[in-house]
């Protein structure tokens, strides 16, 4: 057997890492343990004061359940945590219900109702030892008022919020949503014992119950502020200190040679992914076509230019489509370039491994089809479909139902089998971290942290289930997904010759430090309004502050990063074959800054949350964040991969610039012309006049928003035309004149020939043939 390589970096770097990672899933352990015994409580049953049942914990789990399987988590939110046309029921039963109370007070001849609405609603009448909540009678006439209330909003015989008509008839359901409903908006008022917030730490803003900003919202806050100085002096420091040993530096080799399209030979399991790719620009045009729609409601609630979409495509189920597929098209973006990479990386392909690649595409294909018609009967309310794992709509991002989640993660641990084989005899001749073993590593988190949101259950109780759901949205999404990009990238300069191996992974090794100091325990700063206890708002805000520092290194580091392949291609003879994958890449450097970390550090200071939360700027956060990295990335990598499929005759350089600039300048339009604008205006309209207020259909539909909503449409259109039609055209190329597979063997981790080695191969044939002809 080969004797393995050793260790190309310090022991230092591993040491490090291990140190950050143990720490930061130690408290997230123990935070998941303070989730489960201190989360706001839910009652076995809610009564009046002489016995009677207003509703049971039981009820409040099943509308739970109907709350998510219509897709209303989609429409509006609860917690704040959902979709941003509807209201956030937790604030508008909260609102309804102390307005009603105070009408009820003043009828019984109450001189300062208000106050007495205050101390009633902010009093906690839950006992803990019998499961116990008692409402005064004057909760309880609320409830009974709120309950008619929405059989009212959901029966409605119109599409004029956006669902379908008659939504919800069946008034027992109607019972157990508003029994969802006001269960959340107790929480929110009543006072956690020993202390004078509430289990939501005063979340909304609602005066009538004397919700304002907690002193730890104000203090965390500042800390964070002070988190993110110190981080950034130190960032600085070190940067200046050790800029020469850290960070992307060019491999100072002789002059390369890159192999060009054509020469490059290509396996079976590597034109499979050409399909993979066709799959995955059909599924990005339906996905933002998916997402015009969306903004048509915002823009035009009434009409689709004169057409009902909501009979056909109310709103909840088009956002539960374009957010899933924004998951589906990217990660199979991911996972086809894992299969490109792995054959070059270990230097061979297994045999039959085109096939398991088919049938992964196969069974993505079987996911992608099966969570559509699903989610579509669910949010339709289709009879024989209810209850039934293969259409029960689950929680935001999360919507997929259980079967089909099942088999995602399924298929996502067959996708790391896949890479296992193509790079095993690779792995047995390297120490455990270097660049094959971390390619390994990081491609094993993605199918891992994803299994994790199958702890979020319909009927898991929401803190616990809001706990779980964000593993796989901020976790999953933001730190390893983060780490398998930037493996896959530093390895492509590896194997491009414009890196040093030892400079790749001493990269890979920061980005684990940087993306994971703050990264693992910032996920918290989702739950500082989820029925957490305050400790996770405390340690979310101090350490999200920390994300923006790896975020301020790339952009520091981007000037380099763009020039890595051009100095080369200035000094070679045979041009740099992938500028605008290249350029793809810098984009996502540009957006990593912008709209993961301006965009998203704006919106996660604890005290601007509290205000904002469920508003515009969370959706500018998200399409800056997930498009702008994760979309921007996912092309990239086809563009890569599709370079060495696609005949160089027929590589279509022009569109590939289209798509580039369209995409990027449509994006731009739609966060800084329509979605960053709404979304100060709603912030300041949530704290000049209420959070309710802001997140009302009235608010929302004023003439002036409705025409910054459509300023989007411009950039909506270049985005769609310019963007996604070329990169469509591309992958078809990749699949209609692909390159045919000849080999199962590769030269190992190299797409680049060193220029003096090529002469003298050059000049030996020569002289062969010299000889030959003598």
């Amino acid at each position: 057997m080969a004797e393995r390589a050793s260790i190309v970096i310090s022991k230092a770097w591993v040491q490090g890492v291990a140190l950050v990672l143990v720490f930061g899933f130690l408290v997230m352990g123990i935070l998941a343990y303070r989730t489960y015994t201190d989360g706001m409580p839910l009652p076995a049953k809610v009564v009046t004061e002489d016995g009677t049942t207003v509703f049971t914990g039981e009820e409040v789990t099943n509308g739970q359940a109907i709350f998510l399987r219509r897709g209303l988590q989609e429409y509006g939110s609860v917690l704040g945590h959902g979709g941003y046309l509807g209201p956030d029921y937790t604030a508008e039963y909260l609102r309804l219900s102390s307005e009603d109370i105070t009408e009820q007070l003043r009828n019984q001849g109450a001189n300062d109702a208000a106050a007495e609405v205050r101390t009633m609603l902010r009093t906690n009448r839950f006992d803990e030892p019998s499961g116990v909540l008692v409402f005064t009678p004057e909760q309880a006439a609320a409830f009974d008022k709120l309950t008619r209330h929405y059989a009212t909003v959901f029966g409605e015989d119109s599409t004029k919020y956006g669902l379908i008509p008659q939504m919800m008839t069946d008034p027992a359901e109607i019972h157990d949503i508003t029994a969802f409903f006001a269960w959340t908006a107790w929480a929110a008022a009543a006072e956690r014992p020993g202390h004078s917030y509430s289990y939501t730490n005063n979340w909304p803003s609602e005066s009538r119950v004397g919700n304002t900003p907690s002193a730890d919202i104000l203090v965390w806050s500042a800390m964070s502020l002070v988190a993110l100085l110190a981080g950034l002096g130190a960032l600085f420091a070190l940067y200046g200190r050790w800029s020469r040993k850290i960070g992307w530096h060019g491999n100072e080799a002789p002059t390369l040679s890159f192999l060009q399209p054509g020469e490059v030979a290509i396996t079976p399991s590597q034109r499979v992914t050409g399909w993979f790719f066709l799959v995955v620009s059909v599924l990005f045009l339906i996905q933002a076509t998916l997402g015009a729609a969306i903004e048509h409601y915002r823009a035009d609630l009434g009409s689709f230019f004169g057409f009902d979409l909501a009979r056909v495509l109310p709103f909840n189920l088009a956002r539960t489509w374009h957010v899933q597929l924004s998951l589906f098209w990217t990660a199979a973006s991911f996972l086809a370039a894992g299969i490109f990479l792995a054959p070059i990386i270990s230097g061979r392909e297994p045999k039959k491994q085109s096939w398991l690649a088919t049938g992964l595409l196969g069974a993505l294909a079987i996911v992608v089809a099966g969570t559509l018609t699903g989610t579509a009967l669910s949010t339709f309310g289709v009879p024989w479909a209810k209850g039934s794992i293969l259409a029960d709509q689950q929680w935001e991002y999360l919507d997929l139902p259980k079967f089909w989640q099942f088999l995602l993660v399924v298929g996502l641990f067959l996708w790391i089998i896949i890479i296992f084989r193509a790079i095993r005899s690779r792995l047995r001749t390297e120490s455990k971290f270097n660049m094959p073993w971390l390619f390994f590593y990081s491609g094993l988190a993605i199918p891992a942290f994803y299994a994790v949101g199958l702890l979020a259950g319909t009927e898991t109780h929401i803190t616990v289930a809001e706990f779980w759901r964000f593993w796989v949205v901020h976790l999953w999404v933001e730190d390893f997904l983060e780490l398998f990009t930037t493996v896959m990238v530093a390895y492509i300069f590896v194997m491009l010759g414009v890196v040093r191996r030892q400079i790749a992974i001493q990269i890979i090794f920061l980005d684990v430090i940087l993306y994971s100091a703050g990264g693992v325990l910032g996920t918290m700063h989702h739950l500082y309004f989820s029925g957490t206890p305050v400790e996770h708002m405390a340690l979310g805000a101090f350490f999200s502050a920390l994300e923006v520092i790896p975020l301020t290194f790339l952009t520091v580091e981007a000037w380099t990063f763009l020039q890595l392949g051009s100095r080369q291609d200035s000094r070679s003879s045979a041009p740099f074959p992938h500028r605008w994958a290249v350029m793809f890449l810098v984009a996502v450097g540009f957006w990593n800054f912008v709209g993961a970390g301006i965009f998203g550090f704006l919106i996660n200071l604890p005290i601007v949350s509290y205000y904002q939360i469920g508003t515009a700027l969370t959706a500018n956060h998200a399409h800056g964040a997930m498009m702008g990295v994760y979309g921007m990335l996912a092309v990239g990598l086809a563009l890569f991969a599709l370079r060495y499929l696609i005949p160089p005759e027929r590589w279509p350089d022009r569109l590939a610039k289209l798509s580039f600039w369209s995409l990027n300048i449509g994006l731009a339009w739609m966060v800084f012309a329509t979605l960053l604008p709404l979304g100060v205006l709603q912030l300041w309209h949530s704290v000049n006049e209420g959070y309710y207020e802001a997140r009302t259909l009235g608010y929302i539909s004023q003439p002036g928003n409705a025409v910054l909503e459509w300023l989007r449409l411009p950039g909506d259109v270049l985005f769609l035309v310019g963007g996604i039609l070329p990169f469509i055209w591309i992958c078809w190329l990749g699949v209609r004149y692909a390159i045919p597979a000849t080999t199962h063997t590769l030269e190992p981790e190299t797409l680049f020939v060193e220029e003096h080695e090529q002469a003298r191969a050059d000049r030996t044939g020569l002289a062969r043939a010299g000889d030959v002809d003598g």
